[in-house]
């Protein structure tokens, strides 16, 4: 009887392990496959990555080569390029109503800013103003109860830590550093927040700081422009008193 337990209990070991392993595997691709299809719906434009990496003991995932593509309309082939995001879940929490995400790091992403910073035609503001509908519609109460039971119970989120580092903004030929993006202490409330509302205010600060960086350039170039042309002009007239003998 003994024996038979022992190996009943080492085969149940065995499965749990196997199932471990094929959870890892498979949830890499269910992960890029949410992302490439949830993503476009809330952001109106096309998302790509190219590897998730999902480590369940831990609590960690790697995620690789994400593309936010570009609105219609405006020429770069993508809005947003990232090499590497780093993320560190509870993993106790994906089991709960609300998962807790410890931190996020975006490394050096790389943004194409084309449009007008001061009018807000511009594809980054677009990307926010798409992000800002679907959190609308997202909050919106379902018209009936039918809907409600179709919908189900939405998985809340809280993202404790929220940092974008060392991006970078390509805009007109010149590229601008961006200083830290630093969010804390999203959905830490007992509703959490949605996915939706997530990418609002992630994109909501990034887009400000995007903003602030290309206007200030526009403004310096400004600056630059007129004062190479003053000192054009003075050349000018000191070449003309020059030939007249004055």
């Amino acid at each position: 009887m003994k024996k038979l337990l022992w190996i009943g209990g080492i085969a149940l070991v065995a499965l749990v392990v196997a199932g471990l392993i094929v959870t890892v595997v498979f949830l890499n691709g269910i992960v890029k496959t949410g992302v490439e299809t949830v993503g476009p719906k809330l952001a109106g434009v096309a998302i790509t990555l190219d590897k998730v990496n999902i480590h369940l003991l831990t609590g960690s995932a790697k995620v690789e080569n994400l593309v936010v593509g570009n609105p219609a309309g405006y020429k770069a082939p993508s809005a947003i390029s990232v090499g590497v995001a780093e993320v560190g879940v509870n993993p106790f929490s994906v089991l709960s109503d609300k998962i807790v995400v410890r931190t996020v790091h975006v490394i050096a992403p790389e943004i194409t800013f084309e449009g007008n910073p001061l009018t807000g035609n511009n594809n980054i503001s677009k990307i926010l103003d798409n992000l800002n509908a679907a959190a609308k519609s997202t909050a919106a109460p379902a018209t009936n109860q039918t809907a409600t039971a179709a919908a189900g119970p939405a998985k809340k989120l809280e993202v404790d830590d929220f940092l974008i580092s060392d991006a970078k903004v390509l805009f007109n030929g010149v590229t601008l550093p961006l200083p830290p993006v630093h969010l804390t202490n999203l959905g830490t409330g007992p509703d959490g927040i949605t996915a939706a509302d997530l990418s609002k205010q992630v994109f909501s600060d990034l887009t400000s700081a995007i903003i602030k960086a290309v206007a200030s350039s526009a403004t310096d170039i400004g600056k630059d422009a007129g004062k190479a042309a003053n000192e054009g002009v003075n050349k000018i007239k000191s070449g003309i008193g020059s030939l007249f003998g004055k």
